[in-house]
């Protein structure tokens, strides 16, 4: 069985996903979509279609395409993260990083539903939000870890193992792994790095100070985090894009590595360089 996962904001009635499914099933693949981001705004799915919610999928899934951008597959990565069940992305986003198959390649998706791509493996990054001893949430990002201020300046010094890397003022920090390179990190003057390499990247947001710097870590490092001189300042711990705690001075935030992993479904179409130089320039 494959699962096709459409973003039905960027798949408007979904013409792309009756497609895909038409070709899978022509070829004698049985398919169930999975639509993204529809679960409270169900009036955006068609009425003559049957949809299947990610967590119910059955475990003979060999294959889930997606269908949007980047952000809609980090959603199904966040859903299926316990499922070893390799990502295929069709491009409807803006840049496109991971969803790496445009529309006009559809084709392609034949070749990865008989099983005809290289399994590219993505480390993913654990983090903990701790507030005096005690654990307040655990989480796993593909993408990145990010501590913010909403719209005011906050304090923070991060430490490597114990050992201070910085401490400054600004908007915040992020934590990211290769496959995040390309995204906010990058935006914040981040380095790009190969997203099948295994670092932590670790990336001040509009720091205060001329010596703050990214650096590239070892992908056994621990990082971690705290939260300093907010005195009544708000910021927030988003992790992969979503908020998932409001944070308070002293609070630390742990970073390591997950012990899950992504799987994506490498068909070689481009190699990451076409990819960054097409979409960067």
């Amino acid at each position: 069985m494959i699962a096709v996962c459409p973003n039905p904001f960027r798949d408007l009635e979904l013409k792309l996903t009756r497609q895909c499914c038409s070709m899978l099933e022509q070829a004698g693949f049985e398919t169930v979509i999975c639509p993204v981001f529809a679960e409270d705004e169900p009036e955006a799915l068609p009425k003559d279609l049957t949809f299947r919610r990610l967590e119910e999928l059955p475990g003979a899934c060999s294959l889930a395409i997606v269908i949007g951008g980047d952000g809609t597959i980090l959603s199904v990565v966040r859903r299926l993260r316990d499922r070893a069940v390799p990502l295929l992305g069709i491009n409807l986003g803006t840049k496109g990083f991971m969803a790496n198959v445009e529309p006009e390649e559809i084709g392609q998706i034949l070749k990865a539903a008989r099983g005809e791509y290289r399994l590219s493996r993505r480390m993913m990054l654990e983090t903990e939000l701790w507030r005096d001893g005690k654990l307040i949430c655990r989480d796993h990002a593909l993408n990145d870890v990010v501590l913010h201020g909403y719209g005011d300046c906050i304090g923070m010094t991060t430490w490597c193992d114990g050992q201070r890397v910085s401490h400054f003022s600004g908007d915040g920090i992020i934590v990211s792994t290769p496959t995040g390179s390309t995204g906010y990190s990058m935006s914040a003057g981040g380095p790009i790095v190969e997203p099948e390499a295994e670092n932590i990247i670790i990336s001040p947001i509009c720091p205060h100070v001329m010596g703050a710097r990214s650096f590239v870590l070892d992908p056994q490092r621990t990082v971690q985090v705290t939260a300093e001189r907010l005195h009544g300042r708000r910021a927030y711990l988003a992790v992969d894009g979503n908020s998932v705690a409001d944070l308070q001075g002293g609070d630390q935030v742990l970073v390591r590595r997950s012990p899950h992993v992504t799987a994506m479904a490498d068909l070689g179409l481009k190699s990451f360089y076409e990819i960054a130089y097409e979409k960067l320039i």
